[in-house]
């Protein structure tokens, strides 16, 4: 699926900077025309591939435009919400990355951060007008997700203070059963991490290597003999990401901005359909 691809692109580009930190060979500002250039070139070039998948995969253009309503976190819904938040989570980390990119081509960090919300919405954006074509038929409430989800990314990468205390993160389980992993989500759950280390108060504290987090997950959606779960959590965990970057390895401390590993926090979780 194309999800996968626009997720590992996003992160694959949120790799040139770490920490929200300008890129240490931007020793000048390049003028706007050619900065516009850039962002025409990225953007130009995300809807090119939609379309190219969209045609190929998903009869993109073969009926006429129809809308769909595909509900929110209903037990009556394919997946319970959950692609809600995948759309809300895939907007988000390509909002990031596509910042990231541009911040390493001298972005300042604010434009930076607002062009690659802009981008993300853009291209996502594009993605559901596509469907609008296609069997699928266009979904507002993807077109809210991807929206939410890039407003949330402008956010967390201009506000550094903020980005210190929170995470959006995605953990994909250790039984996978679907071919596309980004929209397996028998195996997945989102989740807000909020890291205690980024109030001052506690960076000097044991708590600083300790997070909360807030997450929602479903099970039993894609199997009707299977008891369907919507299932909303509290988690405590421990703070992985501060503990690899202080410990030299900054790269792998930015992938888990976005990645929660498995069993790595305990949950206390509430089921809405017991």
């Amino acid at each position: 699926m194309l999800n996968r691809f626009l997720w590992l692109l996003a992160l694959s580009l949120a790799m040139p900077v770490v920490g929200n930190a300008v890129a240490e060979d931007c020793t000048q500002t390049f003028p706007w025309s050619q900065q516009k250039q850039d962002l025409w070139q990225v953007n130009l070039i995300g809807v090119g591939v939609v379309t190219a998948w969209g045609v190929v995969n998903w009869d993109y253009f073969s009926n006429s435009p129809k809308s769909t309503s595909e509900g929110w976190f209903g037990n009556d819904t394919d997946s319970g919400g959950a692609d809600k938040l995948g759309h809300l989570y895939t907007s988000y980390v390509l909002a990031h990355g596509l910042s990231s990119l541009y911040q390493h081509w001298c972005f300042s960090q604010q434009d930076a951060a607002f062009y690659g919300a802009l981008s993300s919405l853009a291209i996502l954006g594009y993605m559901e007008l596509g469907d609008a074509f296609s069997d699928y038929g266009f979904s507002s409430e993807d077109f809210i997700a991807n929206a939410a989800g890039a407003l949330l990314g402008y956010y967390l990468y201009r506000s550094s203070a903020l980005a210190r205390k929170l995470d959006l993160r995605w953990e994909y389980g250790l039984h996978p059963n679907d071919n596309d992993f980004t929209t397996d989500y028998e195996n997945s759950k989102y989740l807000f991490a909020l890291k205690l280390n980024g109030f001052d108060a506690l960076q000097d504290s044991w708590l600083r290597h300790i997070e909360l987090q807030l997450g929602y997950y479903t099970r039993g959606f894609d199997d009707a003999t299977e008891i369907r779960q919507r299932n909303l959590y509290f988690g405590i965990g421990f703070n992985l990401t501060d503990l690899f970057s202080r410990h030299g390895y900054k790269k792998t401390g930015t992938v888990l901005r976005y990645l929660q590993i498995p069993g790595s926090n305990v949950e206390f979780r509430r089921d809405f359909n017991q």
